[in-house]
Parts: structure tokens; sequence; C-alpha cells
């Protein structure tokens, strides 16, 4: 019985492992009703990603937006499905990442 599917409604694909820190953050986002699905990509290692958080959208994609995690010393890319505006998104994101604290 997969728990986090389960919560998540079936809409974040599982097909790369995901950073800690941003799960719980993505776990958040997928009850919404505007968001469509979530699909995580590569994780890459950087310097910059301590502390907090943080997710950049970068650009838009056919069916949503690409944006970028930043957590645990690493960057992830994440594709979201969704017919929200660019300011629309980033303040989904903003109340995720204020929900989880």
């Amino acid at each position: 019985m997969p728990f986090r599917l389960r919560t998540a409604k079936g809409k974040l694909k599982i097909e790369h492992s995901i950073l800690d820190s941003l799960r719980p953050v993505l776990d958040k986002l997928v009850l919404r009703e505007d968001i469509r699905s979530i699909i995580p990509g590569v994780i890459r290692p950087v310097r910059d990603a301590r502390g907090i958080v943080k997710i950049r959208i970068t650009v838009p994609v056919q069916n949503g937006w690409k944006a970028i995690g930043l957590s645990n010393g690493a960057r992830q890319e994440l594709f979201i499905s969704t017919t929200m505006t660019e300011p629309q998104l980033k303040a989904a994101l903003e109340e995720a990442i204020d929900a989880v604290g």
C-alpha cells in the first residue's frame, strides 16, 4: 500500500528519486485541483542549494512549466503540468513551501 502515492492522488509521478526536503513540498502541491501532475527529473549536485527549499520556475513547456527545485545540496528538474499562469504557480509554490515549514 504505497502511502505517498495515495496522498498524492497519483499526480506525483515517481520516475526518479526525489530530494528529501523537496518531497513534502511536492506532496502538498499536488493536493491542489489546478495541478494536473508533477514529474521530477534529474538530480545534480550543486553548491548553492543549502537551507530552506527553493523552487524556481524556469520556462513554459507544452502543458505547464519547468522548474528547478534546490535542496539538500542538489538541484532537481520538475515538470509541472498545470493551466496556472507563472504568477499563480509562483504563489502556489511559495504557499506549499511555507506550509511545510
